[in-house]
């Protein structure tokens, strides 16, 4: 089995080096270790790390224009006007609405909520709902988590007297829109100390400037969007969700409390994983299906009985947004297949039908597969556009790329790793050869692995629950201060089980003398038989506690694995059945007739081979025998494989049926001798007569025949009437039998631990 990343074991520090940051915090060595490997060394860094405070807030004003956000909208509360919040339908767009909506509540205004319809607005500011805001009488728009792409609605608004606020964190276009303020933490003219904060995250520093004061109660809005949002998880990002989990843990919102209750989550436990996994899906899955006002409405409301019901109907859009995705990637897949696309370094994948909100969670399934960036969109045949979203890997910017191909875009707007476009139908072709021009020009190799950044290599013996408690004081985890990842060399697995209502899951346990440790392995179910064939394993994972009727156990989640031989499948059987035929791989034959016999059996995307001719294919199946050991010795030593299945099909067996004593040999001769003339198609009443199976008839009539005892004219048997004098075993038919029963014996009737122990010495 090969491993799907290339593995890069991060930089391991000196002991005079753990024991300056041990000497800072009482840590274990491996927490010590992670430390220094993420570039947190110095006593100041180390004890901001460890204790995120609000004291490492930076100061709301470093933002730029935000004093003259805070005058504008002030002077808009003070004066009684009409403000909308202007938000977005992502989890972060959610949370930044929900936020900035309280705030200004609490602040006396009169203000309203414009959640954009995904399919009916698109992403950010819109013309036509900002010439509708205008016409209702809005003296104010506030955008959060949006609004820095959107210079025509903006303008638009300016020009008809109504003021907009930007807060925003998305890329930032060639040309900044004319509103009145942009907050934004990468703002050109601005000098803001962190820039990777999210929209949430801005909304928060806004209120935080406008109440005069942290909102403290709003850190669990902050803290979900800043997680669902996948910005990075360091700085004052660090203290915002560290702060937030803990108000998460403990909130009062009916709305958390009903979709915690929903969803499963354990609230007084809740991390970023269940955030990242549990909370944001459903929060997105609300925008991607619907009206993602039903969400800020969950967030906000304290009517119990309403977010019951509004938690319990996001839990049937998230199962349904779970379909959609299945039915879709599925078809993406195939697409993605065909040869053209095989031989594209990026994906354009459009169709007809596909359901527009989850169109992202698609083409990040789809990259998964292939390492390719990916768009994915859904084509409308009444309007010729299509329209979707795009995700990518680390060494290709998705956004650079498609920004310089605006001219072939209706709308478009995004970041490095994932953008959202709508564009004519017609000019997709030219959009996939631009994105693969963009890779070719900047030199991009995106046929690589991409890498897997590992932390720390232990032995299975060294997972303790002491070093998993001591991994754990880096939490809150994310970008930029990822998970830690573990890699361990394991002697052997037990107990490996398909999960999963498709049985597209594994769970297996890892073996190390008295140690084990429980494997879940997401997506990996077609592993099943090459994981109980193998004997070593290599694993890379995250650590992580599993509690089942009050007992705590550690698992590892599996990210990859690898072993270092050859992968050996014991397949062997003297039946052949369509089940032998499934697999996807190079099937090898040593008889000719057999592979034409057969051939028609070979599934679509496979072939079919004589044993001579194999080379450097990955996965081979090898169906009938060979003649004998030296013939197979010649293929195994040829072959490059990973992987090799063994059949080993035979119609009938020289090693169960032996070889003839020499009596029954006399007798069938003195038979031939007293009756001349047999037919060849009698030969099966003669072996019924004799008492003797048909097919060593047949083989002592060969060995007959090559020694000259006998002679076939015209499909009659006669015994030779004065033959020389052989031995029995001198025939080459004796000697070729002798050969086959030592095959059989050594490939076919051993146990496949005698075997692999028999074809490991090839490799010495």
């Amino acid at each position: 089995m090969e491993a799907q990343y290339e593995w890069q074991l991060k930089a391991t520090p000196t002991d005079q080096d753990l024991q300056a940051i041990m000497a800072v915090e009482a840590l274990p060595k491996a927490a010590a270790q992670l430390l220094w490997q993420r570039g947190i060394k110095t006593p100041e860094a180390i004890s901001a790390f460890m204790h995120p405070n609000v004291g490492q807030l930076h100061d709301p004003y470093a933002l730029y224009d935000m004093q003259t956000a805070v005058d504008r909208i002030q002077a808009a509360v003070m004066g009684g006007e009409k403000i909308t919040v202007y938000g977005d339908y992502d989890a972060d767009g959610i949370t930044s609405t929900a936020l900035m909506q309280e705030t200004l509540e609490s602040l006396g205004a009169d203000v309203e909520v414009y959640v954009p319809n995904r399919f009916k607005d698109g992403y950010g500011p819109n013309l036509d709902v900002y010439k509708q805001l205008v016409e209702n009488g809005t003296q104010l728009i506030v955008t959060v988590d949006n609004g820095v792409s959107g210079l025509e609605p903006i303008a638009y608004a300016q020009e008809h007297g109504v003021d907009v606020v930007v807060t925003d964190h998305h890329e930032l276009p060639s040309t900044l829109p004319n509103a009145t303020a942009i907050v934004h933490p990468r703002h050109p003219e601005g000098q803001y100390p962190f820039g990777d904060l999210c929209g949430v995250g801005v909304a928060f520093k806004v209120a935080t400037a406008l109440l005069e004061e942290i909102p403290y109660e709003s850190l669990d809005l902050v803290a979900i969007g800043t997680v669902c949002d996948l910005v990075s998880l360091t700085d004052e990002n660090r203290v915002l969700v560290s702060l937030g989990l803990q108000q998460l843990q403990n909130t009062s919102r009916p709305g958390l409390v009903a979709l915690c209750q929903s969803a499963g989550i354990e609230q007084e436990t809740l991390d970023a994983t269940s955030i990242g996994f549990g909370i944001g899906p459903r929060l997105n899955a609300i925008g991607r299906l619907g009206d993602a006002n039903l969400g800020v409405n969950l967030l906000t409301t304290f009517d119990e009985e309403q977010a019951v019901e509004q938690a319990q109907f996001v839990e049937q859009q998230n199962k349904k947004r779970q379909g959609l995705v299945q039915e879709i990637t599925a078809l993406a897949s195939e697409m993605a297949q065909t040869p053209e696309n095989q031989a594209s370094a990026t994906l354009v994948l459009a169709h007809e039908g596909w359901h527009e909100g989850v169109l992202g969670i698609v083409a990040s399934h789809i990259v998964e597969q292939t390492g390719k960036p990916t768009l994915v969109l859904a084509i409308d045949p009444a309007t010729g556009q299509a329209k979707g979203s795009g995700r990518s890997v680390e060494a290709y910017h998705l956004f650079k790329a498609l920004d310089a191909q605006r001219a072939l875009l209706t709308h478009f707007g995004g970041h490095h790793m994932a953008v959202g476009l709508t564009m004519p139908v017609d000019q997709l072709a030219a959009l996939q050869t631009a994105m693969n021009t963009y890779a070719a020009d900047n030199q991009i190799d995106l046929t690589k692995k991409p890498t897997l950044a590992v932390d720390l290599e232990l032995a299975l013996t060294d997972v303790t629950p002491e070093v998993y408690q001591a991994i754990s004081q880096l939490a809150p985890y994310g970008t930029d201060n990822p998970e830690p990842l573990i890699e361990m060399t394991v002697p052997s697995v037990t107990n490996v089980k398909q999960i999963g209502a498709d049985q597209k899951h594994l769970k297996f346990t890892a073996v190390d003398q008295e140690a084990q440790l429980a494997v879940l392995a997401f997506n990996r179910g077609v592993l099943y038989d090459d994981l109980q064939a193998v004997e070593q394993l290599k694993l890379v994972g995250q650590l992580s506690e599993n509690t089942w009727r009050g007992n705590t156990t550690l698992q590892l989640m599996l990210k990859d694995l690898q072993t270092s031989g050859q992968v050996l499948i014991d397949q062997r059987s003297n039946r052949l059945t369509q089940q032998l035929f499934k697999a996807s791989g190079t099937y090898i034959f040593f008889n000719e007739k057999h592979l034409a016999q057969l051939q028609s059996y070979i599934p679509a995307g496979s072939q079919a081979i004589l044993a001579a001719d194999v080379a450097q294919q990955a996965e081979l199946i090898v169906v009938d025998e060979p003649t004998d050991l030296d013939e197979f010795e010649a293929f195994y030593r040829q072959q490059q494989a990973a992987k090799i299945s063994f059949i080993f099909y035979s119609k009938y067996s020289a090693y169960l049926d032996g070889i003839p004593d020499k009596k029954q040999f006399a007798t069938f001769l003195v038979y031939l001798r007293q009756h001349p003339g047999i037919e060849k198609a009698r030969l099966g009443e003669l072996a019924t007569y004799l008492k003797i199976k048909l097919p060593l008839l047949i083989f002592m009539l060969q060995v007959f025949f090559d020694l000259g005892f006998v002679k076939i004219e015209r499909g009659l048997i006669s015994a030779a009437e004065q033959p020389e004098k052989h031995a029995l075993e001198s025939a080459p038919s004796y000697q070729q039998r002798l050969a086959k029963i030592d095959m059989e014996k050594q490939l076919v009737y051993s146990t496949f631990a005698e075997m692999k122990d028999w074809l490991a010495g090839f490799n010495q």
